[in-house]
């Protein structure tokens, strides 16, 4: 396992999980053969492959940045079943783990509303109602996410749980972003389309390094092959293309990346040799 802490120059960057879930394995690689991504990730009798539910935090000299936040508590019990999904510990509990309590996070950055993504945003309170698990954050999406979440197409309207986001707008939590915006110093977010019409990586840089969550554009360290493209995505064809640009830069400015579902590994970097792609896994 990729270590669960690192510096990034004054930045302090924790990857987190809010546990596991299971997905079919011919869905999450798209057009690869399971000859090949059975081998990097075994499938159980069902075709399922274990994913992490990761997230990271970001901590900065005035800011607790929070990227991403799992499935969480409130989507109907049946995608528990569905997904075999396993909360122990849950991402709250994580965060207590590291010291950190849901009232001190400054930001949470959600790189899509699809509800592994955002799941944890809300809870319910004693009184049964929804509110933000993180009463003291502003929760930074998208514009274009924002909206499309509000009457998602047929095709992925599964992956949508209104209770998941709308109550961070009548709580005054909400922050929306149009493109690559800077979130504070040195943490941005950027525009990575393909899976979602505006999917959001995020971009911390600090000392000189540089560390980029890619989110479901590459999901597990197997994405970094071109052709391993998840059948979720929206846009495949974009997908590759993004993946392409931003593979180049990362390669040629020796980033750090943070990986969303990988089971075993939170952070590596990108190295290239005879136009292939592979993950390097960052050593504890």
């Amino acid at each position: 396992m990729t270590p669960l802490k690192i510096t990034l120059g004054q930045f302090d960057i924790y990857g987190l999980r809010d546990g596991y879930f299971y997905l079919d394995g011919g869905a999450m690689f798209g057009v690869v053969p399971k000859t090949l991504w059975a081998k990097m990730f075994p499938a159980d009798e069902s075709n399922r492959i274990q994913m992490g539910l990761n997230s990271i935090l970001i901590k900065t000299d005035m800011d607790l940045i929070l990227v991403d936040t799992g499935v969480g508590s409130l989507i109907p019990p049946k995608f528990y079943e569905y997904y075999a999904i396993e909360r122990d510990p849950d991402l709250v509990d994580s965060l207590k783990k590291i010291g950190i309590s849901p009232d001190e996070i400054t930001f949470v950055i959600n790189t899509h509303l699809h509800f592994d993504h955002c799941g944890g945003n809300t809870r319910k309170n004693a009184e049964s109602d929804v509110v933000p698990t993180f009463p003291n954050a502003k929760y930074v999406i998208q514009k274009g996410e924002w909206e499309y979440a509000l009457d998602p197409h047929f095709r992925d309207k599964v992956s949508y749980f209104s209770d998941t986001f709308l109550p961070l707008r009548e709580h005054g939590q909400l922050r929306l972003v149009d493109g690559d915006e800077e979130i504070v110093s040195g943490v941005s977010v950027v525009l990575m389309p393909g899976h979602t019409s505006f999917h959001q990586g995020v971009k911390a840089q600090s000392g000189g390094e540089t560390l980029v969550f890619f989110g479901d554009m590459v999901p597990t360290s197997a994405h970094l092959g071109l052709g391993y493209i998840a059948s979720y995505d929206l846009f495949p064809v974009t997908t590759l293309d993004t993946k392409v640009a931003f593979f180049e830069k990362a390669v040629k400015e020796n980033w750090i990346i943070a990986l969303d579902h990988d089971p075993v590994h939170y952070f590596g970097r990108i190295k290239k040799a005879k136009d292939k792609y592979t993950f390097e896994p960052l050593q504890s």
